[in-house]
């Protein structure tokens, strides 16, 4: 079947032509491909950081209980001192999860250097990773540091099994555990 002779002969009924694409240009076409690139950039950024599971709460998101996660470093361990409240003045968001701090200087010390202060299996029990009990939140009351890393626990019997036993191989099975659970 053939169409209307167009001005200069005959055409067969075929696909239309590919539609030209849009190209803009001038600055609305740079502020477009601007707005573009800081979305697509925003959201790798967030994939990539609520990639691993935080111990929170439900509701709200905060990390460990709401403790101040830099606290740990400076309290007394023997016999242990009680964590310490954060406050939602001092919030930072990392991974997904804000987390609460005492002071200024205790927000900043974790916003320059968050994987030195942010407790190993980012919060979950220690002590249930070790036993394969998958991931436990904690509140952040029971935690222990074992080489310079903060361990958080849901009970205190979970911390005095890691203290009176040998936490470095509960450690391994923990690491083993959370190598699994956290890229689900």
């Amino acid at each position: 079947m053939t169409t209307p002779n167009p001005p200069g002969g005959m055409t067969s009924l075929s696909a239309p032509r590919a539609a030209r694409p849009m190209v803009l240009t001038g600055v609305l076409g740079r502020q477009l491909a601007t707005l573009a690139t800081v979305m697509v950039l925003l959201l790798v950024s967030s994939a990539a950081q609520a990639a691993e599971p935080v111990s929170k709460s439900r509701l709200g998101g905060v990390a460990i209980g709401g403790h101040d996660a830099v606290g740990y470093h400076e309290l007394q361990r023997t016999p242990q001192a009680p964590a310490v409240e954060g406050r939602k003045r001092y919030t930072v968001e990392y991974k997904g999860a804000k987390w609460h701090f005492a002071s200024a200087e205790s927000s900043e010390r974790f916003r320059a250097d968050p994987e030195r202060f942010t407790p190993a299996y980012n919060g979950f029990c220690a002590n249930a990773l070790s036993l394969g009990e998958g991931l436990v939140r904690t509140n952040g009351t029971h935690w222990e540091i074992f080489d310079d890393n903060l361990y958080l626990f849901y009970a205190a019997a979970g911390r005095e099994r890691w203290t009176d036993g040998n936490w470095k191989t509960f450690k391994e099975a923990a690491d083993d555990a959370w190598g699994v659970l956290s890229t689900k």
